[in-house]
Parts: C-alpha cells; structure tokens; sequence
C-alpha cells in the first residue's frame, strides 16, 4: 500500500529522493500570477489521524528513509504547535532523518515569531525552499506575488537567524523585454542582502490556463525575452551578485535554455567565462521540447 497523494504533488528538484507527506493541500495565498501549481485545489490542512496514519505506514515500508519533504506548498502555515507536532512524530518514527524541508513564503515566515521558528527548528525542521521571484518592487506588485523585497529579506534573514538552511529560487524572464534591467538588478541586490544558502534560477514558463491572468495582471504589453535574453539576463545577474559567504548557484532547472552551476563568490570569473563560451556555441541550448516546468 502505498500514500493516496492528493494530485498535482510538487516536490523541489533536490527532493527527488525524499519521502513526501501532505500536510496541506493547495496554497493559502494562490494568487502568484506566473503560478498554476495549486489553483485546482482549495487550500486546507490535513488532520493529525490522517497524518500520523500515514507517517506510521510509510515507517513501517521505508524504515530507511533520510529525507523528508513536507508538502503542498504551504505547510508553514500550519500552526507551530501542530507542525512541531508532526516533525517530531516523523524524528521518532524514521530514526535515520537527516533532513526535513518544506516550502515558505514570505508573508508565512514573517507571522512566525524568532521564538516560534527556533521551536520548530528544534524539534527538528531543517530547510525552506521560498520564492524570491525577482527584486524589483514594480515586478513583485505585476505579478501579485504578496510581499515585497524588503520583506522577502526580512523573512530571509529571520529563517537564517533561527538556523535553517535557506534554498530561494529567482525566474529570469519575469519583467519581460520592458523591465529585463530592473529584474536582474533588483534581484542582485536582494541575493547580496541575504546571502542564501542556494540560489535556482529558473525560466519564466507559463501553462496555458495562467497565461491570460498574467497578462492582464502584468498591467501592461508583456514582451517574453528569447532564449538568448534570457542567457543575458543570466550573466547580468552573475555579475552583480556580489557576497562574501559561500552560495551554491544553479540554473539547471527544466525550463532553463542553458544550463550552468557553480559556487559564489569562488565561481563567479568561471561561470561568466562559461557564458561567454555558450554565447559562442547556441548548439548546447536545451530544446523547446525538451523544456517544461
């Protein structure tokens, strides 16, 4: 027997191997124009039998299991009494954990007090995957994303403070031709304020039931940039990162037309010197049908 995942499930990349429990469904806040993730769904949390029946079971099939992802994408949310209740069922039960993770967004980060994170960081909640999106206020409010880039800092800094590692992912594409320059620079100068632990750039890529939303949510002609746009857009934002505390990059995400990886501020000459070599050779782009979110 096997969990009856309420679909469509998302996991991060890096999760892959990870056991999944849905602890909610759908996303409180799901008005992020750019994201169809969870718009099927009514958002709502999950009881304590239901997922303690499930973690039980699961202990039981996969005693060996080491990581953990708790889904949909809102599970901070939860209550903290309730979430440390879970993460610390799961600590008990898989005796082999080493790291439980989930999704955060900014607003959900910030209703937490310092207090409330260090709890649920004790019981045993390793890592949040959040959105950054972009840095640039004018994009942020275009695309309905709720917060702002001081407040994703803020709830950045206040996850690193309690002790999480903090994996944030931007989407190059997101001001579109119009305000390519703005996005890369403001998302620069937000990635240097917070200095995560991992950087993901992805490609903005919309499903077509969203695409009609964001256009007319954008408040204005949105203009996608082309493959090599994007790759500018890349090394734009490469070369205004600017940290002292290492950060793993990566853009080898699935709708990414170029794919590159490294470490700030150690990697930094190399990945520039890379781009500059696909530049020279487009035949290493991903293609289209290769692409997807």
């Amino acid at each position: 027997m096997m969990l009856n995942y309420d679909y469509p499930l998302y996991r991060p990349p890096s999760e892959a191997d990870s056991m999944i429990f849905q602890v909610t469904l759908g996303c409180s806040f799901n008005e992020c124009s750019f994201c169809d993730m969870y718009r099927s769904k009514q958002y709502s949390e999950r009881s304590w039998d239901d997922v303690r029946a499930e973690i039980d079971m699961m202990a039981k099939m996969f005693p060996e299991t080491r990581r953990v992802f708790l889904a949909d994408g809102d599970a901070l949310n939860l209550s903290t009494e309730y979430m440390e209740k879970i993460v610390k069922y799961i600590r008990e039960k898989f005796s082999n954990i080493e790291r439980i993770s989930c999704y955060a967004m900014p607003m959900n980060l910030l209703k937490k007090t310092p207090e409330q994170l260090k709890q649920l960081r004790q019981a045993g909640l390793d890592m949040f995957y959040l959105g950054i999106e972009t840095g640039s206020d004018l994009i942020l409010k275009k695309v309905t994303k709720g917060a702002t880039s001081t407040t994703i800092i803020r709830a950045c800094k206040k996850a690193m403070d309690a002790g999480y590692t903090l994996s944030c992912m931007i989407i190059l594409g997101l001001g579109g031709k119009t305000h390519s320059k703005e996005h890369i620079r403001g998302t620069a100068q937000v990635i240097n304020a917070i200095a995560p632990h991992y950087i993901g750039a992805l490609t903005l890529y919309l499903e077509n039931g969203i695409k009609d939303e964001f256009m007319t949510k954008f408040g204005e002609p949105f203009i996608p940039v082309t493959d090599t746009e994007a790759l500018d857009e890349l090394e734009d934002l490469i070369s205004q990162v600017d940290v002292k505390e290492p950060v793993i990059f990566r853009a080898n995400h699935g709708s990414n037309a170029y794919t590159i990886k490294g470490t700030f501020p150690q990697d930094k000459q190399m990945m520039q010197d890379k781009i500059r070599w696909m530049k020279e050779h487009p035949e290493v782009m991903r293609p289209v049908g290769l692409r997807g979110f």
